[in-house]
């Protein structure tokens, strides 16, 4: 079987990067983790081939090659993905999806042709052991389901190796599945469930050896919804990889996601640490504590938000924040609530999203039963995206608060403002403390390519940031101030506020995108029904 695995191509959002991609010579953020992951779980003897839409295009040849098609997306993935579908029934070819968007809406897939929706995760005794079964008695069309949630040890080493290393910032790790906490609006819990299952830690170091075999020497993101969701698995694992990191002359960074609590261990920010992460994600959702409450995120209460970002911080982790407006009960004035949050935490990069309803959610379901879901409106799109449901306050109050706060945020001078003052206050790094105190350090793995082409690139970077920003800008006597405040008060820290420097580009662009999707957003507000 030659079977043809396509990523649909993604809507512009927080996570493209688009500007960063460019700037560091590649296409795309992150590789197609489930895909090479359904890869491993099929047949050896099966040939496959990986195309991304994200970074390159399908060609006849691709199609003629293929026997099947196999494609995984999330909601936002939609319209590429259905598009997919029509166009491989067009070709005469056996189409079979997977992924969230497939385990959450399989009827619309169904509709649009594909033979086989494979809902829920593969590995063990799940869904892609009863896919394989439904071929060999020679069935053509089904949902395969499995009910119970597989056990992550079953889960076998992806196949990195189909994958174009030169695509992508960084590649994609997962070490768990699944949530401890039960937030009201997110879709983690009907996915994957609320008791996180892991892969043991020599699961995962096979799964760094085999990415460092491939060459592989950059960034690697931890996709787990939380990888702190088991504190005893993440310290594990972490004292499992600090040696191997260290005996492989830390070829990679890694950045993960976690919840807020995260801040209040001093000694789990450090394990992190040594172990090379350099930043985390953390969902706040809310400056407001009932509307935190609402919506069961009691982790954002339990632990003092700024206090939690600020140990992190100083502590040696970036940190990026995700916020949520629109939210039933919400008071007028959210959004300068967020931007003053923000503006005390000194974050630099921040996502604001609209508030969307997912399928299946506890969300969702009371939207339902109260008549305010719009079905017809979803779209996975959280950012700059018209809302799926009927609101408490009127839509066009939410809209005008959420381009303000992304205009305040992404106004250049604040935003470099913030990633200075966040950068002076961490401490040094690893290496530079510990030369302090005579200590011998690792030298960072330069990888395959010389060191000296690595420093001339690096130094083209540097002078294209600075033309922009230093030369051509109106912000270009702060650019001078802060890049000497950074180089004479925390030195060790300047590459990391210079790359969030260039990553704030990303949200230049994306903030006019945004103003651009949501344009006469206000005037269709007569046409839709009244808020409650």
């Amino acid at each position: 079987m030659r079977v043809l695995l396509v990523n649909p191509a993604s809507p512009e959002s927080f996570w493209t990067f688009r500007n960063a991609c460019e700037f560091l010579g590649r296409k795309t953020l992150n590789p197609p983790l489930s895909l090479v992951t359904v890869a491993a779980l099929l047949p050896r003897e099966w040939e496959f081939r990986l195309v991304d839409l994200a970074a390159r295009t399908l060609c006849n040849d691709d199609w003629n090659w293929a026997d099947m098609v196999m494609l995984s997306g999330m909601i936002v993935q939609r319209d590429g993905l259905l598009a997919l579908v029509r166009e491989a029934k067009q070709r005469g070819k056996p189409v079979v999806a997977g992924g969230p968007y497939a385990t959450s809406l399989p009827n619309e897939v169904l509709e649009a042709g594909c033979d086989f929706v494979v809902r829920g995760e593969g590995e063990g005794e799940g869904a892609i052991p009863l896919f394989l079964k439904a071929l060999h008695e020679g069935k053509n069309k089904g949902v395969i389901e499995h009910q119970v949630k597989p056990d992550m040890r079953d889960s076998p080493i992806p196949r990195f190796d189909l994958i174009n290393f030169d695509d992508y910032i960084a590649l994609v790790v997962q070490t768990s599945r699944g949530c401890p906490f039960d937030c009201e609006f997110c879709d983690v819990v009907n996915l994957f469930g609320r008791k996180p299952r892991y892969k043991t830690p020599d699961q995962l170091i096979d799964e760094f050896d085999a990415i460092y075999r491939l060459g592989w020497r950059r960034e690697v993101f931890i996709s787990d919804d939380n990888f702190i969701g088991s504190k005893s698995h993440a310290r594990n694992l972490l004292q499992k990889l600090i040696p191997w990191m260290k005996s492989h002359g830390e070829p990679f960074s890694f950045w993960t996601q976690a919840s807020v609590n995260l801040g209040q261990d001093p000694e789990l920010i450090d394990l992190m640490t040594e172990a090379n992460f350099g930043a985390v994600f953390l969902g706040i959702e809310s400056p407001d504590e009932d509307i935190l409450a609402s919506n069961r995120k009691f982790q954002n209460i339990q632990n003092p938000l700024l206090e939690s970002i600020g140990n992190i911080k100083r502590n040696g982790l970036s940190v990026v924040i995700s916020f949520v407006i629109g939210f039933d009960g919400e008071k007028p004035g959210t959004g300068e609530r967020i931007t003053s949050f923000v503006e005390l935490s000194d974050v630099p990069l921040v996502t604001l999203n609209l508030l969307h309803a997912l399928p299946n959610t506890r969300l969702w379901e009371r939207l339902k039963q109260e008549g305010r879901l719009l079905e017809t409106k979803t779209s996975g799109q959280t950012v700059g995206a018209r809302m799926n449901f009927v609101p408490s306050r009127p839509e066009s109050e939410i809209i005008s608060e959420y381009l303000a706060a992304w205009d305040y945020l992404y106004e250049p001078s604040h935003y470099i403002g913030r990633a200075y003052r966040f950068f002076r206050a961490m401490r040094p790094t690893r290496a530079t403390l510990a030369k302090g105190r005579g200590a011998p350090t690792t030298a960072a793995h330069t990888g395959d390519k010389p060191p000296m082409r690595d420093k001339l690139q690096d130094l083209s970077r540097f002078l294209r940031l600075s033309w922009k920003h230093g030369i051509r800008s109106n912000y270009k006597a702060q650019y001078w101030k802060q890049l000497i405040g950074m180089w004479r008060n925390n030195p060790s820290r300047l590459v990391k506020y210079l790359n969030d420097f260039g990553l704030g580009e990303n949200m230049f662009s994306l903030n006019k995108i945004i103003r651009e999707r949501l344009a006469g957003a206000e005037k269709d507000e007569g046409s839709r029904p009244g808020a409650c």
